[in-house]
């Protein structure tokens, strides 16, 4: 598969406009432009849903514990309404967001189902809806748990796509989708992650309920399962998620810097290897960005942290979403301003096994032929020096980037 095939093409990065010639094309990067239109504004607006829900062309991306169904490791399989209606009842919506907090019973258990938008590219075959048409898509968890009612139709549901030829693909991340079906399983996953790891408070600590169309935790403020001598609901506890814009209650995403460091003169890269990583395996330094920290003074602080080594000019390069579980990769160009600075020290965080300049040379011969994923078996019989990241991560168009002249002087790199 070729570089160009393995990352999403959106019109926008082809279209001229008085920003791309001054800063060149948008790099877009696997895991982002998706092909769906998330319409979030039609969370609440369950007439809508019931409609999606049950409609012919709607697609269900169905995960058992976060690994997506599939025809094969290249091919997402999406199944129809008919193939999950066991699972999820045709009046899964007929409440209003308001009713189902209002009577919310922490006994009564549904799997999360989450609304990911409308794919307007099929308006022949597709749902209207006012000025709106396409192919609804929703993200279902299959995995058997809740009631045993629940637990019961999720294992009939899953036995009886098994028995099709369909499996749940185990790996630990996902790089063999096309762009497209890429974008759409990094949405559900990192959205049904998020629904799965708070089905509790974080702030008082009692069960909350799926609402906003599977992108909103709320804390009801009773519970139908405790009633009182009356059989009325008990109140539960004040909690301030019901009370003020709370971010407990929203999906978290993580900000994680990620940088290609180019040394004084232009002519080499600096990059690391993990204890985990295979022989000859290097890659981009990254790390978390810190409550009040910028996202330059994050890059300069983790390069420090782990190599030693001290920066000056950082430039904002392009972005990922990594749904493992949920980060957002903002990736970076750095460079070091004097060779004094370039000193290499691993003894501040252990966290680096090794860390080294190449010549911008070899990281070209590199990028050519020795690209691969992390598995220990992935590019065994390369007998280069050095191997990098493959397309679809955010590191390999970084590096890519920092041995280009758009970023220093010499001769263009093309690959």
């Amino acid at each position: 598969m070729s570089t160009s095939s393995q990352l999403p093409t959106p019109a926008h990065t082809l279209a001229d406009s008085m920003l791309s010639r001054r800063f060149g094309k948008e790099t877009v990067n696997y895991f982002s432009s998706s092909p769906i239109n998330r319409l979030s504004f039609l969370r609440t607006e369950h007439s809508f849903l019931s409609s999606a829900l049950k409609h012919p062309s709607t697609k269900f991306v169905l995960l058992n514990n976060l690994a997506p169904l599939t025809r094969s490791p290249a091919e997402l399989y999406t199944a129809r309404y008919d193939e999950v209606r066991r699972l999820v009842a045709p009046d899964f919506f007929d409440r209003s967001e308001e009713d189902m907090i209002k009577n919310f019973d922490s006994r009564k258990t549904n799997p999360n189902l989450i609304f990911l938008g409308l794919d307007e590219s099929n308006k022949e075959n597709g749902m209207a809806w006012k000025t709106y048409t396409g192919t609804p898509f929703f993200a279902l968890d299959v995995t058997p748990r809740g009631s045993e009612a629940q637990q019961s139709a999720a294992k009939d549901v899953v036995s009886a796509l098994e028995e099709q030829g369909l499996s749940f693909f185990q790996t630990r991340v996902i790089s063999t989708f096309t762009p497209e079906e890429a974008a759409i399983y990094a949405q559900s996953r990192a959205l049904m992650d998020w629904n799965n790891r708070n089905t509790f408070c974080g702030t008082c600590g009692n069960p909350t309920l799926s609402v906003n169309a599977g992108t909103k935790r709320a804390c009801p403020p009773t519970d139908a399962a405790i009633t009182t001598e009356e059989g009325n609901p008990t109140s539960r506890p004040p909690c301030s998620t019901r009370t003020t814009i709370s971010n407990l209650s929203f999906p978290r995403t993580d900000p994680t810097i990620i940088v290609a460091v180019v040394s004084h003169d232009g002519k080499r890269i600096l990059l690391g290897r993990s204890k985990r990583f295979p022989p000859k395996w290097y890659s981009t330094l990254a790390g978390f960005i810190e409550p009040a920290e910028s996202i330059e003074d994050a890059v300069r602080r983790e390069v420090w942290e782990e190599a030693g080594v001290t920066l000056s000019r950082v430039v904002i390069h392009s972005s990922q979403p990594w749904p493992y579980p949920a980060n957002l990769m903002i990736g970076a160009i750095a460079q070091v301003s004097e060779p004094a600075h370039e000193t290499i020290n691993l003894e501040h965080d252990p966290e680096l096994e090794d860390a080294r300049w190449f010549d911008v040379e070899e990281v070209e011969e590199a990028l050519r032929i020795g690209t691969s994923d992390l598995s220990a078996e992935a590019g065994a019989e390369y007998k280069g020096g050095l191997k990098l990241p493959p397309p679809t991560a955010i590191a390999n168009q970084l590096i890519r980037s920092a041995v280009d002249a758009e970023y220093f002087r010499g001769e263009k790199c093309s690959l």
